[in-house]
């Protein structure tokens, strides 16, 4: 593994797995099931909140390690281990309560129902926010039963597969495994015939192999994908005052969310104070090493996503739009040696254009002008992803008005990020965003079958 930031740098060595060793981890996971199902919900619950505790002992230790790894803001990396803590007590603190069995009683029958474990769950994380992406499965898996293989991603699994491994030592042997490798070991895993549950988080293309995988024994499954979240600014805001919030959601991690503000609608009236007021605030991003304290945005994770983004720009830059590359090079002789792209704003774009309709991953943001609300809510549904999505108003009424009327999993009032999600809102996406939700009793909801026990008086 090589910084991005500093690619003479090897951030660790991880060793590289095979078909075989996944074959084994699903093995050792299905053993371990067999006793972890016949656990009392309580004593589960007190084992995940264990590892929990374990896992928040870690920060100190791991999270410079991954933002060395994935090329983020220490602090950024913090808030993934932080959220990943969080998420886990909350899914402990509701889940004994739904998983209580319903009964149906008459005069003639009584009926139990009874929420159970589905198996082995293969959970795939992607790089960009592996520790929490990670928990939000682990956490209502492990305590709705079941037990489950990890494939961390390739540009980003030493800190994650570290910190399992310091979970997984307070737990029974067998209930938390990883696999590192590359996709023949998650095709290996999304096909084993023992593993009953995928829950998956990255592209959309992968996606669609992995649904064809579990077609093949008809697995039940979890897919968080990409995203082109639109943000719209009605009339009625000051640029000035939204402008922070506005330009955290596009930038954080340095675009690469999956719900990172994708695409800006305003309206035609303010366009031009608008751009020239986000341009001010962009132009003040320091963009550095992770660990530099004086960053605000780090380097993007990867080659391939590199190119892919600047490829973005040189295309659109040939185009007719205003292409504004700005923000503050940190050690410019380092540039060379990492995956560094200045934070990049465009206008006057065609709105049908591709870094428009793309999921772009990375520090570039389209500004597109609208004339009528109607027109701007038109162009914001018309994409195949629906994850996420803001609406900007000194009215909340009025701005929820307008979120009804978006396409999306939710929508963000004034805010839009990590820092406006909500544990107590379910979260994932519609069209090619995704099936399922996380968060909430409906990521319990997504580890559980249904047995209906009947008899008569």
């Amino acid at each position: 593994m090589k910084d991005p930031g500093r690619l003479t740098d090897v951030v660790a060595r991880v060793a590289k797995g095979t078909v075989e060793d996944a074959d084994h981890a699903v093995e050792a996971a299905h053993n371990a099931f067999l006793s972890w199902r016949k656990l009392d919900v309580g004593e589960r619950i007190q084992a995940v909140l264990a590892a929990a505790k374990v896992l928040e002992e870690s920060i100190p230790q791991l999270s410079p390690l991954l933002a060395r790894e994935h090329g983020g803001l220490l602090g950024e990396t913090q808030v993934d281990f932080g959220y990943a803590v969080g998420v886990t007590r909350f899914t402990a603190g509701i889940a004994e309560s739904y998983l209580t069995p319903q009964v149906i009683e008459d005069e003639t029958c009584r009926i139990e129902i009874e929420k159970v474990p589905r198996g082995v769950v293969a959970a795939i994380v992607p790089w960009n926010y592996p520790i929490a992406l990670a928990m939000m499965k682990l956490a209502p898996a492990l305590i709705t039963g079941n037990t489950v293989v990890v494939k961390p991603s390739p540009f980003a699994p030493a800190a994650l597969t570290l910190a399992l491994k310091k979970m997984a030592s307070v737990l029974p042997p067998g209930v938390i495994n990883v696999v590192n490798g590359d996709g023949d070991v998650g095709a290996a895993l999304t096909r084993h015939p023992l593993v009953r549950k995928i829950s998956f988080t990255g592209g959309t293309q992968t996606a669609k192999h992995v649904m064809a995988d579990a077609a093949s024994t008809i697995k039940n499954i979890t897919l968080e994908l990409g995203g082109n979240d639109p943000a719209i600014i009605l009339d009625d805001v000051n640029p000035a005052e939204i402008m922070p919030a506005l330009v955290k959601g596009i930038f954080t991690r340095s675009g690469q969310i999956c719900f990172a503000v994708k695409r800006v609608y305003v309206p035609q009236s303010m366009y031009d104070k608008f751009f020239d007021t986000m341009c001010q605030v962009v132009d003040e991003i320091k963009v550095g090493h992770g660990l530099d304290e004086r960053s605000t945005m780090g380097p993007v994770n990867n080659r391939n996503q590199y190119q892919f983004v600047k490829d973005l720009i040189q295309q659109t830059k040939q185009s007719n739009a205003v292409v504004r590359e700005l923000g503050q090079k940190l050690q410019p002789e380092e540039w060379e040696n990492g995956y560094y792209i200045l934070p990049t704003v465009v206008r006057d774009i065609d709105p049908t254009s591709t870094l428009v309709c793309c999921e772009q991953f990375g520090p570039v943001i389209p500004v597109i002008p609208y004339q009528t609300l109607e027109q701007a809510i038109e162009m914001a549904n018309d994409t195949e992803f629906g994850l996420g999505s803001s609406v900007w108003s000194a009215d909340r009424n009025r701005a929820v008005e307008v979120a009804r009327q978006i396409e999306a999993g939710f929508t963000l009032i004034n805010g839009h990020g990590i820092d406006m999600l909500d544990v107590r809102m379910p979260f994932g996406g519609i069209k090619q965003s995704g099936i399922g939700r996380e968060f909430t009793e409906l990521s319990l909801a997504d580890y559980i079958e249904y047995h209906g026990i009947r008899y008569l008086k």
